[in-house]
């Protein structure tokens, strides 16, 4: 029995981490990271990278347990989650990509208005939702949570158990990935880095775009079975 939940606990924590991280994929969206704290203090970004981890925690783990139990309650479809949230990414995309880079001095005017309370105001938004969590890896941890359901209820809390702590290590690569972006990133040099911003900028756009098609694209197909039902 004791070999069994440790199977179970292991398939619930390879199942969450597989199917949550390739979406939410914080590697490349910490260059985005960058940009929207663009004259921030080291220990401010730090303090972001935690608040944004443990945002994301927090938010992944309530899609997992109740996320469907509250779009139910409202009356909320996942088609129309995808496209109100892919039509808030696809417009935060939209102002990284026609912002200009700063110039010195107001670099040194943003380093002294980013204050740590301002971290804390917009830690959750824009940066842990949309930016770092978006309306798809909400639905993939909606999608996890329903798969773990099980006749035997000590195999359903053993999977559970697997994936929030595949959660738990995701916020921990999320943490990382933002905390140490300015180091990964250093490499490419200021060219670079620029042309990669613009260039995640542009990745995120498409890629708002696209949840807003697949949102679109659900909804018609619902419609068009209404109408030959």
């Amino acid at each position: 029995m004791t070999l069994e939940l440790l199977a179970a606990l292991g398939k619930g924590f390879l199942f969450a981490f597989v199917t949550v991280l390739p979406i939410l994929n914080p590697a490349a969206a910490a260059p985005v990271f960058l940009s929207l704290t663009d004259g921030a203090s080291a220990p401010t970004r730090a303090l972001l990278a935690r608040r944004i981890a443990r945002n994301v925690f927090w938010l992944m783990l309530g899609a997992m347990l109740v996320g469907v139990y509250v779009l139910d309650f409202f009356g909320i479809s996942l088609p129309i989650v995808r496209v109100g949230g892919g039509m808030v990414v696809a417009a935060s995309a939209w102002r990284l990509l026609n912002t200009s880079q700063t110039a010195s001095e107001h670099r040194t005017a943003l380093a002294e208005a980013y204050t740590p309370e301002m971290a804390r105001r917009q830690a959750f938004y824009p940066l842990t939702f949309p930016i770092t969590s978006g309306p798809g890896s909400i639905t993939a941890a909606i999608t996890v949570g329903v798969s773990l359901a099980d006749s035997r209820l000590s195999l359903a809390l053993a999977r559970t158990g697997g994936a929030v702590l595949a959660l738990l290590a995701i916020g921990v690569l999320v943490y990382l990935a933002y905390r140490y972006a300015d180091r990964l990133l250093k490499p490419l040099g200021e060219a670079g880095m620029i042309i990669f911003l613009r260039l995640s900028a542009f990745i995120l756009l498409c890629l708002g775009v696209q949840i807003v098609w697949n949102g679109v694209h659900e909804l018609v197909l619902a419609l068009l079975q209404e109408a030959h039902g």
